[in-house]
């Protein structure tokens, strides 16, 4: 019943054009009290958190899920998250990882490619945490001879013009 309701109040939404012009979606507010809490502003900017994305290359122990396991659990507390459910899959036979850390503020999610020595992180974060501090984290783990880190601001609150 739930679904079915907000399922009926996004269409609403969506047909009275209240998504499509940057509005917040205020469905959930008996949710979330503080969604608007959430907001950075930076540079005079409000957007709702940073996606950073991490690309690892000759990394180490990018097959050991013991490891992976471990890292992202401290890479969520150094960053000051909450770690709301953890899932992580071992493929054999090469060994690589997938999986994901649901965060309250978010996600860190990882590919790794270990015959490749290649980890791809994708680390999301909102609120006050601080997703500069899981990087540091996964780096000591798994000590990439290289890496590669872009930041993108995520929901960006731009002004929509109506024409």
């Amino acid at each position: 019943m739930i679904i079915q309701n907000t399922i009926a109040i996004l269409d609403s939404k969506i047909k009275n054009k209240e998504v499509a012009s940057g509005k917040w979606p205020e469905h959930n507010n008996q949710i979330c009290d503080n969604l608007h809490q959430d907001h950075f502003i930076q540079e005079s900017v409000r957007y709702a958190g940073n996606h950073l994305i991490v690309d690892f290359w000759g990394a180490s122990k990018l097959d050991c899920l013991e490891t992976m396991e471990v890292a992202m659990r401290e890479a969520v507390e150094k960053a000051k998250a909450t770690l709301l459910h953890i899932h992580l899959h071992h493929f054999t036979p090469n060994g690589g990882i997938s999986g994901v850390a649901v965060l309250a503020e978010s996600h860190i999610s990882v590919h790794t490619w270990p015959e490749y020595g290649f980890a791809a992180f994708d680390v999301f974060m909102c609120g006050d945490s601080k997703p500069n501090k899981a990087i540091e984290v996964l780096e000591s783990y798994f000590k990439p001879k290289t890496n590669n880190v872009s930041k993108f601001r995520r929901g960006e609150v731009v002004e929509v013009v109506n024409q």
